[in-house]
């Protein structure tokens, strides 16, 4: 479990990072609305529920594979 966490962590900065240089155009990139596309599979099952809850938006985007990155962390060391 503590590689499918480390891997995990490893692939949830990697898309916030896209995530900012698509969304502020860092290094010249052009301002991309498809930047933020990467968290979704990430953030399975939970932004589905949260967007059947009503609660859809960017924050649970970005904050919703944390969850899964917590559930890895607490099945590693238990």
């Amino acid at each position: 479990m503590k590689w499918a966490f480390v891997i995990f962590v490893l692939l949830y900065t990697l898309a916030l990072l896209l995530l900012a240089i698509g969304t502020f155009g860092w290094f010249g990139q052009e301002p991309d609305p498809l930047s933020g596309v990467f968290l979704v599979p990430l953030g399975l099952p939970w932004n589905l529920l949260g967007d059947r809850l009503g609660l859809a938006g960017p924050a649970l985007a970005i904050l919703a594979p944390a969850i899964n990155a917590g559930l890895l962390f607490l099945l590693w060391k238990r």
